[in-house]
């Protein structure tokens, strides 16, 4: 993991196409800023987190499902 130390204003570059810029510190939390390109997706960690327990719930109950499908035809 790189570590650096960047004050209000100041700006991290990662490759040719994302800027991460500080705009502002106050009591204890920092606000960024983020420039990339539109198709680049950037999400809070904790938003991420949740989206993929939710994918991961989507596809236990899509597996039932296709197993009660499965059933249902081998009856048939």
């Amino acid at each position: 993991m790189l570590i650096l130390s960047r004050k209000e204003n100041e700006s991290i570059t990662i490759g040719d196409s994302i800027k991460i810029k500080v705009i502002g510190i106050d009591k204890g939390s920092v606000k960024l800023g983020f420039e990339a390109p539109p198709e680049m997706l950037i999400l809070r960690e904790e938003l991420k987190i949740a989206i993929q327990e939710e994918n991961k719930k989507s596809l236990q109950y899509g597996e039932v499902a296709l197993n009660q499908l499965y059933q249902i035809k081998k009856k048939v």
